[in-house]
């Protein structure tokens, strides 16, 4: 018996490394790469923020076309839908430092001037479309700005008495711009936007001036930064 077991024990020690040999190797599993969150871009959201540039009117108008510097402040909300798209509406107030007159001098001797406008502001929506951070954008609406001031005076300097038409108060603008997400809640944007407020006429004044029309109009061309609550800025996407 006990031959029996000793022959058993021996054969299993044996038997054991050969079949050990035989057993296939265990598979290696390689651990899955790692891969970031995706960034999602949302303008959804309020702002409110400043900007600085330059402004100067157009042709055929009563002040100097020289620039203009011009800064202020402007808040708004966006929206983000389907799903590249932004709608937008901004308000948006501006301060300009002072300008030359264009002194106007009529055949008999006449002379018309003006002192510029030296605030200017806008209510407006936007329409503009987003790659991520960027947006481009259109915007248009209402325009306000302090009313220009008219001197009507004859060759020898003394005022003379006259009336005009037009309201140059109130216009429209419209205008375009890039803006930019550069960090979570900021966005900086460059934009051009053109302000109307219509034509003033001469109604009553000295013969040669009679009749007189001047436009009154701005371009501005401005850089500003914007600071976003809540939801617009970079998020991490959860899949």
């Amino acid at each position: 018996m006990k031959k029996i077991v000793l022959g058993s024990a021996l054969l299993a020690a044996l038997a054991g490394p050969a079949l050990a040999a035989d057993m296939p190797a265990r598979p290696y599993a390689k651990a899955p790469a790692y891969t970031a969150p995706a960034v999602v871009y949302n303008w959804t959201g309020f702002y409110i923020g400043g900007h600085v540039g330059g402004a100067f009117a157009g042709d055929n108008g009563l002040q100097s076309n020289d620039a203009r510097f011009l800064g202020g402040v402007q808040a708004g909300a966006d929206y983000q839908f389907a799903p590249n798209w932004v709608l937008g509406a901004e308000a948006q107030y501006s301060w300009l430092s002072g300008g030359t007159n264009n002194n106007l001098i009529f055949p008999a001797g006449t002379v018309v001037n003006g002192r510029v406008a030296d605030q200017i502001g806008s209510v407006t929506g936007r329409i503009g479309y987003t790659w991520g951070p960027g947006l481009i954008y259109a915007k248009g609406g209402y325009a306000w700005r302090d009313s220009n001031t008219i001197g009507v005076a004859n060759a020898a300097g003394v005022p003379q008495p006259f009336t005009t038409s037009g309201n140059s108060k109130d216009g429209y603008t419209v205008g375009a711009g890039l803006e930019y997400l550069f960090a979570p809640n900021w966005s900086a944007k460059a934009e051009y936007q053109y302000y109307n407020f219509g034509n003033t006429t001469l109604t009553t004044a000295p013969a040669d001036a009679v009749g007189a029309r001047f436009r009154n109009d701005e371009h501005s061309v401005k850089v500003g930064v914007n600071y976003r609550f809540g939801w617009g800025g970079p998020t991490a996407s959860k899949y």
